[in-house]
């Protein structure tokens, strides 16, 4: 039998109170971290880069600031998931950021675009899949992916400033299968 019941997934970042050190991050042990944080399970998740421009938070989410392991982290999402912590590449989930994300116009930005014409951007990707991803190799990100049927990668210049507003609505949030992260555009 399946346990439908939610689960409440806390993010922590280090954005923007450090660069999240390397050698921290390679000693962080995800056990330790949940039996001291009175977790049921920790997962590291990252490191991610940023590709936005510039973020503006509001009080959604409470900036209660964790150390894990020497590196500084701040409370900066909640997910409500189905009991399903697996990956489910390519699937939207709905998390609480409180959050503006800015794209500069002029800026080179790479998306996804589903079967039915909606755009996801990229916000971040993430080197613990496939530690050789960096700017470059996002310009042929979309010849690696797996993408469902109907999908497409592109990457295109803006002309206007792109603003992913989620301070009043939940973010729609969808990874590719190397946990790369992607916003719905509204």
């Amino acid at each position: 039998m399946h346990d439908s019941t939610p689960v409440h997934v806390d993010v922590f970042n280090s954005f923007p109170l450090n660069d999240c050190p390397d050698a921290l991050w390679q000693r962080l042990d995800p056990v330790m971290i949940a039996r001291d944080h009175g977790a049921s399970l920790a997962i590291l998740n990252g490191p991610r880069y940023w590709m936005i421009d510039a973020v503006a938070k509001v009080d959604v989410v409470d900036a209660e600031i964790r150390d894990f392991g020497g590196i500084a982290m701040r409370h900066a999402a909640t997910l409500a998931l189905d009991g399903l912590l697996a990956p489910h590449f390519y699937q939207e989930r709905r998390v609480q950021r409180g959050a503006m994300f800015v794209f500069e116009a002029g800026q080179e930005i790479f998306e996804l675009i589903a079967d039915d014409g909606r755009r996801f951007v990229l916000q971040a990707y993430c080197v613990s899949v496939d530690p050789t991803i960096n700017n470059r190799a996002l310009a042929t990100l979309g010849e690696r992916l797996q993408l469902p049927q109907g999908w497409q990668y592109q990457r295109r210049v803006l002309d206007d400033e792109l603003v992913v507003d989620t301070t009043v609505t939940d973010a729609t949030v969808i990874q590719d299968e190397l946990q790369n992260t992607y916003s719905l555009v509204p």
